[in-house]
C-alpha cells in the first residue's frame, strides 16, 4: 500500500506521523471519507469543500485543494481496487502536549483501503447517548470519534450495522457515520442540520435527488415510520429492516426502492455531481 504523507507517496511501513501530531494527542483534525470505484472519486469536489469548511470550523489553516487533489489521484493510481475507501485526514500537526497547537503546520494523509459493496438492507439500534447541537464541533467531520466508537460497539453486540442518536431536545439526529431518512405516508423525511446532524454528502444528494424533506422529527418516529433508510458515503441509500426490536418487513420498501435507484442512476451519470 501507498500512502500520501506531507508531500509524497510513502510505503505503508515508512509514512509514519509523530506521537506528538496533535490529532493523535487531543483530536484535532478534520478528515473526509470519499467512495472511489475502478479509481474514480465520488463527488470529490463536494467532499473537499467540507473538508475546508471542517478545517475552519476548528480554527485550522484551510488545505491546499490542489494539494489534496495531487494526492488523491497519486493514491488512487498507486492502489488499484474495484471498491475503494479514499480517507483524508488533516490534523493540526506536531504539537506540545495538551490543546495549545503547536507552529509547524498541519499534518496531510491521504490512504486508500479496498471495501465491499453494502446490503441492500441492515439493522440498527437507538442508543441513550445524545448529540450536542449547539457544541463546538456541531456540523464538522472532525477526528474527535471516540463517541461513535463506542455506539457503533454497541451496535455491533447487538447484530446491527448502526447506531441513531437524539439530540439534547429529543429529536432524531444521526447515526454515527450515516444521515438517516424516514418515510411517512409516502413521503421522505430527514433531520435538518439545525438538529445537530452533520451535512453529509450522500444526504444532500438523496434530498436533491428523491424531494426529500427537511424535518424535525421526535425520536419516536421510528417507531411509526412506514420506511426507514440509511445515507452515508459507502452506504449510498441503504434499507433499514430492524430498528432496536421492530421489523420492518419486506425491506427495502417502495419509495426506498425507488430512492436506491434514482441515486444509482444519477451517480452513475456524474462522478463530481
Amino acid at each position: 500500500m501507498k500512502i500520501w504523507l506531507n508531500g509524497g507517496l510513502h510505503d505503508l511501513d515508512s509514512a509514519r506521523v509523530s506521537v506528538l501530531d496533535h490529532g493523535l494527542t487531543v483530536g484535532d483534525g478534520v478528515f473526509e471519507t470519499v467512495k472511489a470505484t475502478t479509481g474514480r472519486p465520488f463527488a470529490l469536489t463536494r467532499h473537499l469543500d467540507r473538508l475546508a469548511r471542517s478545517a475552519r470550523g476548528l480554527g485550522l489553516p484551510e488545505p491546499d485543494q490542489a494539494e489534496v487533489r495531487r494526492a488523491c489521484a497519486a493514491v488512487l493510481d498507486a492502489n488499484p481496487t474495484e471498491l475503494g475507501r479514499l480517507r483524508i485526514t488533516y490534523t493540526g500537526g506536531l504539537s506540545p502536549l495538551g490543546s495549545d497547537r503547536g507552529d509547524q503546520g498541519p499534518t496531510l494523509v491521504v490512504a486508500l483501503g479496498e471495501t465491499k459493496r453494502r446490503p441492500d438492507s441492515t439493522a440498527v439500534i437507538t442508543v441513550p447517548w445524545t448529540r450536542n447541537e449547539r457544541g463546538a464541533l456541531t456540523g464538522l467531520k472532525t477526528t474527535s470519534y471516540a463517541e461513535n466508537v463506542v455506539a457503533l460497539a454497541r451496535a455491533t453486540e447487538q447484530g446491527a450495522t448502526e447506531a441513531l442518536f437524539a439530540n439534547t431536545v429529543g429529536q432524531l439526529c444521526e447515526g454515527t457515520g450515516s444521515n438517516v431518512f424516514v418515510v411517512l405516508d409516502g413521503e421522505i423525511h430527514t433531520p435538518p442540520v439545525s438538529s445537530g446532524c452533520l451535512a453529509g454528502i450522500t444526504r444532500a444528494l438523496a434530498v436533491e435527488w428523491t424531494g426529500a424533506h427537511e424535518t424535525d422529527l421526535p425520536l419516536d418516529v421510528l417507531v411509526r415510520a412506514d420506511e426507514v433508510f440509511l445515507t452515508s458515503t459507502l452506504r449510498d441509500v441503504q434499507a433499514v429492516h430492524r430498528v432496536d426490536d421492530r421489523e420492518l418487513p419486506g425491506a427495502p420498501g417502495p419509495v426506498t426502492a425507488k430512492a436506491m435507484r434514482v441515486f444509482a442512476e444519477r451517480a452513475a451519470d456524474d462522478l463530481d455531481p
